[in-house]
């Protein structure tokens, strides 16, 4: 009974495609029904599949990347989503029924900007498809006059360095269909690897603060700008786990302990940080407002600390699928069916 258990699981498998850099060739490897394949990839479009092909989307592969820049302009309207999770279907019914895009997954956002404060990884059942779309929506929304943001979470950084407790087990599963290591799929070989290691750690856009779990007063005493911030942490995205122990002050601030850019709850659990710390935050990266992830609370999306910190992970593994919307100078919490409501303060 247990072998046919794991014989049908693999056969329901989609996973991919993966598409990696080997001997001057590019490959792409997928499980489709529980079958791997291998195949060169010659033209750059990726064709990502699903059991429902009415789901399926094509990405065309970026001619070349560069580190995203870390500070940017007030956008009119912003959408601010963190802790996705592989939930596909709800950040994908989220989008289209908020209008950033359509069901044919084109951007329809205009100038808007789309924000993910972190946590791609982990969990849920579509991570490499939820990532493949940011992919593909990113060259949508800048020929439009848009932006994604994709800003990393600890999930992101746990899956590069080799630290997987939370995969969910259809992707060890997928990659010994494939005959790889899991940690082969996302490594410096790898298009997506690649385009994880050139996102930023934190990113200030117009009056906010955005990163995934937030600024702990550790970190307001470092006096290290953002752009600082990101050229210290990028090298390391993918050797964290390898660093736990070794005790580098340097790194240690921004991605190990309670205190971390990574791991902070003190916005919302004990030890809570106070107010006056709050506000050395906005002081010392000159915001209004820190937008976080990371940390679910009844009640989100909502503001904290008299509006200077917006949390918005909700439980999307419950089906609980909001966001945040910045448009005509206010704050709204959205929902899978298009409802908006004022953000109100915890």
């Amino acid at each position: 009974m247990l072998l046919f258990s794991v014989i049908t699981f693999a056969q329901g498998i989609y996973d991919g495609p993966y598409v990696s850099y080997e001997g001057g060739k590019i490959w792409k490897r997928i499980v489709e029904n529980g079958a791997a394949d291998k195949s060169e990839l010659k033209e750059g479009i990726v064709h990502v599949n699903f059991a429902d092909p009415k789901l399926n989307y094509t990405v065309l592969l970026k001619k070349s990347l560069q580190n995203e820049p870390a500070v940017y302009d007030q956008p009119k309207k912003m959408f601010v989503v963190s802790d996705i999770e592989g939930e596909f279907m709800g950040f994908r019914n989220l989008l289209i029924a908020n209008k950033v895009i359509d069901e044919q997954y084109n951007w329809i956002y205009g100038k808007g900007h789309l924000v993910i404060c972190g946590d791609l990884f982990d969990r849920g059942l579509a991570v490499t498809e939820t990532i493949w779309l940011i992919y593909r929506l990113e060259e949508l929304a800048k020929k439009a006059g848009g932006y994604v943001h994709t800003i990393l979470g600890n999930h992101d950084i746990m899956n590069l360095s080799g630290d997987l407790r939370y995969v969910q087990p259809k992707y060890m599963e997928s990659a010994k269909l494939m005959g790889l290591e899991y940690m082969s799929l996302f490594n410096k070989s790898s298009e997506l690897g690649r385009w994880l290691r050139t996102k930023n750690t934190i990113e200030k856009i117009g009056d906010n603060l955005c990163m995934h779990a937030g600024v702990s007063p550790v970190i307001n005493e470092l006096d290290y700008t953002i752009e600082q911030i990101n050229d210290l942490c990028r090298p390391f995205y993918d050797q964290v786990k390898m660093l736990q122990g070794v005790g580098d002050k340097k790194i240690d601030p921004f991605f190990m302990g309670t205190s971390s850019l990574f791991w902070y709850r003190g916005y919302f659990f004990e030890p809570k940080a106070s107010e006056a710390d709050v506000s050395k935050t906005l002081q010392v990266f000159n915001v209004k407002r820190i937008i976080v992830g990371h940390t679910i609370v009844k009640g989100n999306v909502a503001f904290y600390y008299g509006g200077k910190v917006l949390g918005i992970d909700v439980d999307r593994h419950g089906d609980d699928h909001q966001a945040a919307v910045f448009e005509n100078g206010e704050w709204f919490a959205v929902n899978v069916r298009g409802e908006r409501r004022t953000i109100k303060n915890q």
